[in-house]
């Protein structure tokens, strides 16, 4: 729960924005029925969603808002018409811009009219009743003239299903009053200060740990020092701010290891537990993120994998880390290396006894179920993401290109040699690119697509004309394959990859 002085703090934060919402928003925005301003209070969004809004009514209406307006503005619009956790559980890989997001849409119809413009995540991010979409519609076709012939629209009654079917079917889908942000309105912002354990995964660099030490500085606002180790023993320290929206949604800025990156995280309900991901103005150097405070718990194994008849240093990353060492049946710890309430470091050996397959692990009484996979050979190999889109750029231009990272993926065959059914993690590969069809390979995209080194980063052409290819650009589609050796015989996996064009308008939500 709060303390009087956060609660304090917070009430003269609601006081300011109101006075900000009735002189920035009263002009235009009348009073509504439900003694909000109409339209403004017939919506709930994300942090990011609220951003866009304001960012809209600076475009086209000249609002003029300072940074700080426009902050304080987004941090109460996201507390007070935010949504719940539940609401944005299934577009997070959006909000924390992981690359190679393929969306799966559970309302084809929906999709079909909303997510052929923009990802189905925005629309999903919103809560608006019939009447608000339907306004919503009219809104996009007094700005977008052309939309009804663009995308295909003209294959169904476009404006007649728009306006008539889809706004009650959205109304129904994405309400404006769920149960879900009912209960979580009565839910307390919790303190996030002190010390959390940290483990991770940056892509084509490996796993990490380490800590965070959080500071309060005002309600919901932090800073944030991050002490974190890369597997080869590189440091990955830095310094950050941080706010909290909704009562669990982090937004951070840091610089990691000499590199300006953002956060989203999302925050566990009782405050005890952070996750999410970090990443680069690109979107795609970054890393995955799990943090715990209290304990015992136990967050990862790292590596998390034992071959049967190896013995391998494995390091058991938690909190609160007391007792003897489990790595299930048929595993034997042969050396304690190092122990601490924070990371037990042990020399492991599966012997042929080991069940192959995920074993729980234990130290005392924290416990991390299928933690550590134990294996006797690769069944198969899977290169992830298995379609990604990189961007050409640079070339002078103010447009940075954007690189695609990939990673070779072991998996353990199940019963009956059926594939893929137990992950035993990232391993060496060697990469290779090569035109994705016919028509590319006879075009040579792999020759001026870019190149691929050996940690699986692809790295584009320039923006161009390029001279060389009769003066087209360097767009490409392309095969990556990487190749596992685990025995005699080597695996290989591979991935679709699409070079194309800049991105110039990059949305908070694309």
């Amino acid at each position: 729960m709060v303390g009087a002085a956060a609660a304090g703090e917070t009430a003269n934060n609601d006081a300011a924005a109101a006075a900000l919402i009735n002189t920035k928003c009263g002009g235009c925005h009348e009073p509504g029925p439900d003694g909000g301003l109409a339209r403004i209070s017939a919506v709930r969004k994300s942090p990011e969603g609220w951003n866009l809004t304001l960012r809209r009514m600076q475009q086209w209406h000249h609002v003029v808002l300072s940074d700080a307006e426009q902050a304080a503005l987004v941090k109460h619009f996201a507390d007070t018409q935010g949504l719940a956790p539940e609401e944005t559980a299934p577009f997070r890989a959006v909000l924390e811009r992981r690359p190679g997001n393929v969306e799966h849409a559970d309302d084809p119809e929906v999709a079909t009219y909303c997510a052929r413009c923009h990802s189905y995540a925005r629309v999903g991010l919103q809560r608006r009743n019939a009447a608000e979409w339907l306004k919503l519609v009219h809104t996009h076709v007094g700005q977008f003239p052309t939309l009804e012939y663009q995308a295909s629209s003209r294959d169904r009654e476009w404006w007649h299903i728009a306006t008539t079917e889809l706004p009650d079917r959205l109304g129904r889908k994405w309400p404006l009053v769920t149960a879900s942000w009912t209960a979580w309105q009565g839910h307390a912002s919790p303190d996030l200060a002190g010390s959390w354990r940290v483990v991770g995964h940056r892509p084509g660099k490996g796993d990490y740990n380490g800590t965070l030490v959080v500071d309060r500085t005002d309600v919901d606002r932090y800073t944030v020092h991050h002490r974190l180790v890369m597997a080869d023993g590189s440091a990955l320290d830095g310094d950050g701010d941080s706010i909290v929206y909704t009562g669990y949604e982090w937004r951070g800025a840091a610089t990691l290891g000499g590199l300006p990156v953002r956060e989203v995280f999302e925050v566990s309900a009782d405050g005890s537990q952070l996750r999410g991901r970090w990443f680069a103005s690109d979107a795609v150097t970054g890393g995955d993120l799990t943090a715990v405070r209290g304990g015992p718990a136990i967050l990862a194994v790292q590596p998390p994998y034992l071959k049967t008849g190896q013995t391998a240093r494995l390091t058991i990353v938690g909190s609160g880390l007391s007792g003897e060492v489990d790595l299930g049946p048929g595993v034997q710890v042969q050396t304690i290396e190092q122990t601490s309430a924070e990371s037990v470091t042990v020399l492991a050996v599966a012997g042929a006894t080991a069940a192959t397959g995920g074993h729980d692990v234990a130290v005392g009484a924290a416990r991390l179920a299928g933690g550590l996979v134990v294996y006797d050979k690769v069944g198969s190999v899977r290169v992830e993401p298995g379609y990604d889109v990189a961007r050409v750029g640079d070339n002078g231009g103010p447009i940075a290109l954007v690189p695609a990272q990939f990673e070779a993926v072991a998996y353990l065959n199940g019963p009956e040699g059926k594939q893929g059914e137990v992950r035993i993690g990232v391993l060496p590969a060697s990469w290779s690119i090569a035109g994705y069809d016919a028509d590319s390979k006879q075009a040579e995209d792999a020759k001026f697509g870019g190149q691929i080194d050996q940690n699986g980063l692809f790295t584009p052409g320039g923006a161009g004309p390029n001279p060389a290819r009769g003066g087209a650009n360097n767009a490409a589609n392309l095969s990556v394959t990487a190749v596992v050796t685990d025995g005699a015989v080597p695996l290989q996996g591979s991935a679709h990859l699409i070079v194309t064009l800049q991105r110039w308008n990059d949305a908070p939500v694309r």
